[in-house]
């Protein structure tokens, strides 16, 4: 703020001269300056004594947005946050890209804190690994889905990876098996194939992605050989063949099979949403619900792998007011804890059934925020309450 000639002559009124009043001027200038960018000091992610999980339900798990999170005090208060809900096990992406950003060159302070926390929490760690870093794919994709699109190339994504790249996913996948030995038992390689934007946004190949995994098994047992390899979850979808957009998730997993991926996985993660059907709702080919998972276990047994375990990696119902696939949120709290009743009662082969999301690091004001069990901030939402007091085996009625 300038001060006028006007204000300056009325200040000289006040008995000061006019370089007094500018002088004390500028020293509060300063002060409110330097006022303005003072903090307090962020509050530090200290280890305490090591944590158990007090849960009376062993299927509680919830995914958690834990790679972007700036500050570590945040990834302890999430964790501790995740423990005190009586969940024992988290799903959290660890970026191919993020970690090996150049060949040979890691980049693991992220992911070890992240470990470390959830080891003081005394939670375990289910990893998804994926991400091409830019040295690991080409700059422009010529054919494929651009070339339908616009008949021209277009930048490949972090999604797209290439056939002649696998062997260095593949060395990603030993390198993160071997830091984590004994800490992170569970790698699940890549994420939803079966859609396009998942798979670079190329036409989608269970064939392509069977190889991908065949190489990224066989480094993991390498470098750990009790480490548990998951193959991707499918997003639950219905695009029929020759769809750009994707691939049905059973006919996805079946051609999976055709191709020869049996021996490639020791369990299968699944996604599986409620969206406005309750946990008990009849599945069916023509429906994304629930129980969908019953028709994936069929096409498991079919191929003889029923002994193989399912990890759901991804699940829940959302509330948001204005989106068409979600309910009210009494109804989400009561379908989420149905459906554990639901999997103990009829699906012995779920091991986990992992909840869509803790909490994002910032709002993404739309209906994604309404999958989440804390704000930004850290305030609860009633889910997290009602879930809680389940996996504590306390009642809580619903209004």
């Amino acid at each position: 703020m300038m001060f006028s000639p006007r204000i300056w002559g009325e200040l000289r009124l006040a008995g000061l001269p006019w370089r007094v009043w500018r002088a004390l001027f500028f020293r509060l200038a300063l002060v409110a300056l330097l006022l303005a960018f003072l903090r307090p000091a962020a509050p530090r992610a200290i280890l305490g004594p090591l944590q158990t999980v007090q849960t009376t339900q062993p299927l509680l798990c919830m995914h958690t947005r834990l790679i972007d999170e700036v500050e570590e005090w945040k990834i302890q208060r999430s964790l501790q946050f995740v423990r005190e809900l009586g969940a024992d096990t988290i799903v959290e992406f660890f970026p191919w890209a993020y970690i090996e950003p150049q060949p040979g060159d890691f980049h693991w302070e992220q992911a070890d804190r992240i470990i470390r926390h959830a080891r003081n929490q005394g939670l375990q760690v289910i990893a998804r690994l994926g991400y091409v870093p830019a040295w690991a794919r080409p700059e422009t994709e010529t054919g494929g889905l651009a070339a339908l699109d616009a008949g021209r190339g277009a930048d490949t994504t972090l999604n797209y990876l290439d056939e002649a790249h696998y062997p260095d996913f593949a060395r990603y996948v030993a390198a993160f098996a071997a830091r984590y030995a004994g800490s992170v038992g569970y790698l699940i390689i890549w994420n939803e194939p079966n859609l396009a934007f998942e798979w670079g946004y190329r036409m989608v190949s269970p064939a392509g992605y069977v190889a991908l995994l065949q190489q990224a098994y066989a480094a993991a047992k390498a470098a750990s050989p009790t480490v548990v390899v998951l193959a991707a979850p499918l997003a639950p979808t219905l695009e029929p063949d020759g769809s750009p957009w994707g691939l049905n998730d059973l006919i996805y997993l079946e051609r999976m099979y055709q191709a020869g991926a049996a021996p490639y996985f020791d369990a299968l993660a699944v996604h599986t949403y409620g969206f406005t059907f309750p946990p008990e709702a009849e599945p069916g080919p023509e429906i994304l619900n629930f129980r969908r998972i019953e028709l994936i276990r069929a096409i498991m047994e079919a191929h003889g792998d029923a002994g193989k375990p399912i990890y759901v990696t991804e699940s829940g119902w959302n509330d948001h007011p204005r989106w068409t696939k979600a309910v009210r949120p009494l109804q989400r709290i009561q379908y989420t804890i149905d459906s554990y009743e639901w999997a103990e009662a009829n699906m012995p082969y779920v091991e986990k059934l992992c909840q869509w999301v803790l909490r994002y690091p910032a709002p993404t004001r739309s209906y994604p925020d309404n999958f989440t069990f804390l704000t930004p901030d850290f305030r609860p939402r009633p889910i997290y309450e009602y879930v809680q007091a389940y996996a504590q085996g306390r009642e809580i009625a619903l209004p």
